[in-house]
C-alpha cells in the first residue's frame, strides 16, 4: 500500500513521511505564512502604505515602522518618517508608484485620491482601508484603531488609546475653565492665494476645541482672504502653519499685508502657529495642539 500524501501545513509526522524544518519554513514564507512560536502559525506582517501623517505617527508609536514600505508626502512626523519612499500627494496618488512597491495594504482616509486610482489599487488585489475624516476625537481614535488592527496589535493600540483619552480628557477640563473664548481665524497659505477657514473644516473645530470661536462663521469650507473678510471677522488671534507662514515670507513680512491692519490682531500681532500636520493633523498629537493653541490665544487676550 502506497504512503498517504502529505500537506505541507499538517502536522509533523514520523519518518519517513515528515518534511524537514527548512522545507516547512519555506513554504510557509511562499504563501506569507510565518511560524513566531512552536506550534503557533500567524500572519506574515502586512507590506503597508500609509497615506496619512496621523496613521504613519500611530505606526511609529505602535513600534509596527518595520510594516512601511512607504508613506505619502504628508507624512512628517516622526523625523524617520521623512526617510521612508513617498508615494505622493495623498489626493494625486498614481497606481504604478504605488503598485511598485508591492503592498499587501493601504491605509489612509477618505480624503486620499484620485477614486480611479484607489479602484485601480483595488483591481490589482491591494486592499484599501480608509477611514472617514470626521474632525473630532473620535477620528483620532479611529485612526488608533485602524493601525492597531493592520499591524496586528491590538492590544498596543488600546494602551496607546487608553493614554491619548486621558491626555485628551486632561486638555479639554483645562479649556473648560478659561474664561474668554477669543475669536480666531484661521489662514491657509501654503501655496497661491491665501484662504480663510469657515465652517465644516479642520481649522474651525481646531479653534472649538482650543476653546476659541471661529470668527468666520458665515460659509463653509474655504474662502479667498479679503480686506472685507479680514474687517468684518474682527479676529483677536490669527491662526496659521509654520509652512504658511514661511510661504509668505515669514512672520514680519506676514504682517505687512495691509488686509491684516484691520484686525484687532495685528496691534498685539497675535498669531499662533504650529507645524501643519501637528496642527490640523488628528493625530495623537491632537492634545497638545489643543492645549498650545489654547494656552496661546489666552496669553494674547489676557
Amino acid at each position: 500500500m502506497s504512503a498517504p500524501l502529505l500537506h505541507p501545513f499538517s502536522t509533523p509526522l514520523s519518518p519517513p513521511f515528515s518534511l524537514s524544518r527548512r522545507r516547512c519554513l519555506q513554504g510557509l514564507a511562499s504563501v506569507g505564512i510565518a511560524l513566531h512560536a512552536p506550534g503557533v502559525w500567524a500572519a506574515k506582517p502586512a507590506r503597508m502604505i500609509s497615506l496619512s501623517g496621523a496613521l504613519t505617527e500611530v505606526v511609529y508609536l505602535l513600534s509596527a515602522q518595520d510594516q512601511l514600505v512607504a508613506t505619502d508626502t504628508t507624512s512628517l512626523y516622526p523625523e524617520a518618517a521623512l526617510r521612508t519612499p513617498k508615494v505622493g500627494y495623498m489626493r494625486q496618488l498614481a497606481a504604478e508608484g504605488v503598485l511598485s512597491l508591492r503592498p499587501d495594504v493601504v491605509i489612509g482616509t477618505q480624503e486620499a485620491g484620485p477614486a480611479v486610482v484607489l479602484d485601480q489599487i483595488r483591481q490589482a488585489g491591494v486592499r484599501v482601508a480608509l477611514l472617514p475624516v470626521t474632525h473630532d476625537w473620535g477620528e483620532v481614535m479611529a485612526k488608533v484603531t485602524m493601525v492597531g488592527r493592520e499591524t496586528g496589535r491590538e492590544a498596543q493600540a488600546a494602551q496607546l488609546a487608553q493614554r491619548l483619552d486621558g491626555e485628551w480628557a486632561g486638555v479639554q477640563a483645562q479649556v473648560a475653565k478659561a474664561a474668554r473664548k477669543p475669536r480666531a481665524l484661521f489662514i491657509l497659505s501654503h501655496g497661491g492665494a491665501p484662504q480663510v477657514a469657515g465652517r465644516a473644516t479642520a481649522a474651525d473645530a481646531l479653534i472649538r476645541y482650543a476653546g476659541g470661536v471661529n470668527a468666520i462663521g458665515q460659509f463653509q469650507g474655504y474662502r479667498a482672504l479679503t480686506a472685507e473678510a479680514m474687517a468684518s471677522a474682527a479676529p483677536d488671534v490669527i491662526i496659521n502653519s509654520t509652512q504658511g507662514i514661511e510661504a509668505l515670507g515669514g512672520e514680519a513680512a506676514f504682517w505687512t499685508r495691509p488686509e491684516l491692519a484691520l484686525t484687532p490682531a495685528f496691534a498685539r500681532k497675535a498669531l499662533v502657529t504650529l507645524d501643519a500636520s501637528h496642527l490640523l493633523g488628528f493625530g495623537p498629537r491632537m492634545p497638545s495642539a489643543v492645549k498650545t493653541v489654547h494656552e496661546r490665544m489666552q496669553a494674547f487676550v489676557a
